[in-house]
């Protein structure tokens, strides 16, 4: 064996492959489609996204993990999807379409009636009457002690020390 076969196999273990060369069959891009709409009709598209590019590397592992459980998976899911799903994921620039298909779906995505919808009040994103941090919109504000001044939360008081 030559050096320059190893070398040739070592450039191609590690190509990066252009994202735009990949191109889906009609079932797999039907498959794809299904589930990144799921994904964004979910409001999972950022745990998604950040999921598929850091299994990026991964991804014949995953495949084979899909085939691996495939007699499991079908009692769920319709078999012939779930087939054409791991044969889709085992090529390399299905991760980059996957993406690429959730940002499209994200920037169509029309919330439907009952569906929580993100709204936008004074540059704040709010969902469903709530900001998007930790507490409500418009937080009830604590009463103070008249005595000690101090509010009449759960916290004990400090002392410097």
């Amino acid at each position: 064996m030559s050096d320059q076969r190893w070398i040739d196999r070592v450039r191609h273990a590690f190509a990066v492959e252009d994202p735009d060369a990949f191109v889906a069959t009609e079932a797999e891009a039907d498959v794809a489609d299904r589930i990144c709409r799921e994904v964004v009709r979910r409001r999972m598209t950022m745990p998604a996204t950040m999921l598929l590019e850091m299994s990026r590397p991964l991804n014949y592992l995953g495949a084979q993990a899909l085939h691996f459980f495939t007699p499991f998976a079908t009692i769920l899911v319709e078999a012939r999807a779930w087939e054409t799903f791991a044969g889709f994921v085992e090529r390399r620039g299905s991760v980059e379409y996957m993406i690429r298909l959730i940002d499209e779906c994200e920037a169509d995505h029309v919330p439907v009636d009952g569906e929580p919808g993100l709204k936008e009040a004074d540059g704040v994103p709010v969902v469903d009457g709530e900001t998007g941090f930790d507490g409500p919109a418009d937080p009830e504000p604590r009463e103070t002690d008249p005595e000690s001044g101090s509010d009449s939360g759960d916290d004990p008081p400090r002392t410097a020390g």
